[in-house]
């Protein structure tokens, strides 16, 4: 096992916080190229970074053409939404079209995750809504498809319930793992989550970004499908300012956060997938890390990389805006 990459975020000639990663880099014959400790036997649950393949039976199921939904709609399906005005005008529009009562969610209600869009609830007294809640576009689709298979729609969420397993059955697929071997949790927003070594879960994006790898037509179309609405509306799957919105508006790049620290992406033609999970649960160092790890990749998209910086510099400021630290990473 290698040793862990740190993340050492120093301020002045102090270390405040080191943040140890596992990182995981494969190419598209199943390789590693790097990697930062346990990658093979440690399970990590993909938290939202699953979003992406639990879509994948959306896209398969044909409602995105028989109720007309948008791309830009249909992207809000992998979609980890941040609640801005223009998430929720096309959350409800596509209510609307799948004919979905909101209180069929079991997301719970919530505000929007951006402050402005929350501070605007709380000054007009908005209450809480299902439909504000980041996961509201992947429910408001397994609701759809399990109506559209005639599977229960009131137990949805439930492990057991087939399109649970049907998800289940693509991870395991796509991850290269058996499902017996796949542990599996429950999410935030009431669903199955399920864990892989990280090995496995960059496999599984290595399938999201070469779909050529694919052998299984249907999913192989709903990939291509997905990937197309995500890199086009890279502002549905998070929103400004956001490192998921940033690396997507990178159409060579397909990516998605998870909670407590896990990302994954994969690069298209260079035909190359990572996943990480920074132990410490911590999402704002994200930025730094896979900027690091394009460099070391000698990505050739600069401005891919600038944008990662803009959201968190290798600088450390104060309230003043004045230089009081830095961020290093050590391999």
């Amino acid at each position: 096992m290698s040793n862990l990459a740190k993340i050492v975020e120093w301020r002045g000639d102090v270390v405040e916080n080191i943040h140890h990663a596992l990182i995981c880099i494969v190419n598209d014959k199943k390789q590693v190229l790097m990697q930062s400790g346990d990658i093979h036997d440690q399970p990590i649950f993909y938290r939202s970074a699953l979003k992406p393949i639990q879509a994948i039976p959306v896209f398969e199921s044909g409602i995105i053409e028989k109720y007309n939904i948008t791309s830009r709609e249909s992207a809000l399906f992998p979609a980890s939404h941040r609640g801005e005005s223009y998430h929720i005008q096309e959350l409800e529009s596509l209510m609307d079209k799948l004919e979905i009562p909101e209180n069929l969610l079991v997301c719970h209600q919530s505000y929007p995750l951006n402050e402005e869009p929350k501070s605007t609830c709380l000054w007009n007294h908005i209450p809480k809504r299902r439909l504000f809640h980041n996961c509201s576009g992947k429910h408001l689709g397994m609701i759809a498809t399990a109506r559209e298979k005639q599977w229960p729609i009131e137990s949805y969420e439930e492990t057991h319930h087939p399109l649970q397993q049907r998800i289940l059955h693509i991870l395991s697929y796509l991850s290269e793992i058996d499902s017996n071997f796949i542990h599996t949790g429950v999410d935030g927003c009431g669903v199955p989550v399920h864990a892989v070594p990280l090995y496995h879960m960059a496999l599984s994006y290595l399938k999201l970004g070469c779909p050529d790898l694919i052998n299984n037509e249907s999913i192989k179309q709903a990939v291509n499908d997905m990937s197309i609405v995500m890199t086009k509306h890279p502002e549905m799957i998070a929103s400004h300012q956001f490192i998921c919105t940033a690396l997507l508006e990178d159409s060579n790049i397909i990516a998605k956060g998870g909670a407590q620290g896990v990302y994954a992406f994969a690069l298209k033609k260079e035909r190359i997938s990572v996943a990480l999970k920074v132990q410490s649960g911590n999402e704002n160092v994200w930025p730094i890390l896979i900027a690091c790890i394009l460099e070391r990749l000698h990505y050739q998209n600069q401005s891919t990389i600038q944008r990662l910086y803009q959201l968190r510099s290798k600088n450390i400021v104060n309230d003043g805006g004045q230089i009081i630290g830095k961020t290093t990473i050590e391999w």
